[in-house]
């Protein structure tokens, strides 16, 4: 199963944070990308700067046939796409799309590190893989996303909120 986790926390000339993603969305769908489940939205202040503006994420399933340098190639367009302009780490962006799993490989390269070195310890990437894969289980760690969860403190595991609104995608 390949894990994917988008977040916003900057509107865009595309529109909210909420627009950003949905277009992410169906922009990952017209480069082939099958998306199997998408989570609810998601909010959490930014790390570790809270003065910049909260982020909305989702986390969601896919599938994809080719290499996980495909994937990295087709997330990077998409993100141009959308007006990402890489400054500084952890400053507020319009979109980032990350791969949190790629069918359990374990890769270190230049570009890419598999799984995402943080996402066991970021409420934002654990909560909705929760939700969409409560059996998933960390490939290096070998712990679920439930685990893992109870494993961060008190205070990251409550200030992150599940919103109501839901993802609709064409596909």
């Amino acid at each position: 199963m390949i894990h994917l986790n988008i977040g916003s926390n900057l509107d865009s000339k595309y529109g909210t944070k909420f627009d950003n993603i949905l277009i992410a969305l169906n922009l990952l769908v017209e480069s082939r990308v099958k998306i199997k489940k998408v989570s609810n939205f998601y909010e959490t202040p930014s790390y570790p700067n809270r003065n910049f503006p909260k982020f909305i994420n989702i986390g969601l399933t896919i599938d994809f046939k080719n290499e996980y340098l495909d994937l990295l190639k087709q997330i990077k367009l998409i993100e141009k796409k959308l007006g990402r302009v890489r400054t500084k780490k952890n400053d507020p962006r319009i979109i980032d799309i990350d791969i949190i799993d790629f069918n359990g490989e374990i890769k270190v390269t230049n570009d890419l590190i598999l799984p995402h070195p943080k996402c066991h310890l970021r409420n934002f990437v654990l909560f909705p893989i929760s939700q969409i894969d409560p059996n998933w289980s960390h490939p290096i760690i070998k712990k679920k996303a439930q685990f893992l969860i109870n494993s961060l403190s008190q205070k990251s595991r409550i200030e992150i909120t599940r919103l109501q609104k839901n993802v609709n995608i064409q596909t």
